[in-house]
């Protein structure tokens, strides 16, 4: 994908917990551009979930900035959501209810609530589940929702943490092919974090992979396939298993660090 105009700028970016003596991430520098799918893969336990809640202004920096559309993040933007691997769904509301909290919170009238969430069930195909429940649905259908709520406020940016990993292998699947057909439609930037290179190299535009902690960007790698995708057009391609022992290479490298690390700490 051509890189088009910087939407987020992360700056020399720093995390550190104090109290537990943990440098999330530090000096991270990396430009996200608008209309892009950018996929973050790293070690487990590096930060990516920190850097996403940073970009999401839900926690502060410890050096360095961030930047939307060239101003600072301080607090968690209008146009941007969050879709998390563990639903967060309220089990007492109903899917419609689900869908439409973000609309509701930000004040917009029901006339724009009902048009929106309707458009949006429909989109993520539970416009027939309206009056369901969390506890009637499953993982899959439950991850919908959660997309659908995030959605509905028509944000520019999607921050996705590691959203089907808590799904069986078959409905990940699914859902990977129905989120490229929604993100499709609604092109946005998106910065998705996963911890399968399969994943990412179906999704993103490209893949970013980042050291262990304290995390860097070690490479950036871009995906040269065509879209619109699917998963076994892609495993079909013949640069595909080639990209992926580049990513998993990467990875690697940063893992076996990782242990030496641990087994001399």
């Amino acid at each position: 994908m051509p890189q088009g105009r910087v939407k987020i700028r992360v700056d020399r970016a720093a995390r550190i917990f104090l109290r537990a003596g943990v440098v999330a991430f530090e000096n991270l520098t990396l430009d996200l551009y608008d209309d892009e799918i950018a996929c973050l893969v790293g070690p487990s336990g590096c930060g990516k979930t920190t850097l996403l809640r940073c970009i999401d202004g839900l926690l502060p920096l410890s050096d360095g900035q961030i930047l939307l559309e060239g101003r600072p993040v301080r607090r968690p933007p209008e146009k941007m959501a969050v879709v998390f691997q563990h639903f967060g769904l309220f089990p007492w509301r109903s899917v419609y209810a689900n869908a439409a909290y973000g609309l509701k919170l930000s004040g917009a009238p029901r006339d724009r609530i009902d048009a929106r969430v309707s458009a949006v069930l429909k989109l993520v195909g539970l416009d027939g589940f309206t009056q369901h429940y969390p506890y009637q649905l499953s993982g899959g259908m439950q991850q919908r929702v959660g997309l659908a709520r995030a959605l509905a406020t028509d944000p520019d940016v999607l921050l996705m943490d590691e959203p089907f990993a808590a799904l069986d292998a078959q409905t990940r699947e699914i859902l990977q092919e129905e989120m490229l057909r929604i993100l499709e439609q609604t092109r946005k930037t998106i910065v998705f974090v996963t911890h399968s290179i399969d994943e990412a190299l179906l999704l993103g535009d490209r893949v970013i992979v980042l050291t262990a902690r304290p995390a860097r960007v070690k490479r950036i790698i871009p995906v040269p396939f065509p879209r619109p995708r699917n998963l076994a057009a892609i495993r079909a391609e013949p640069g595909f298993g080639g990209l992926r022992a580049r990513v998993w290479d990467l990875l690697r490298e940063e893992l076996q660090g990782q242990e030496r690390g641990d087994a001399h700490g």
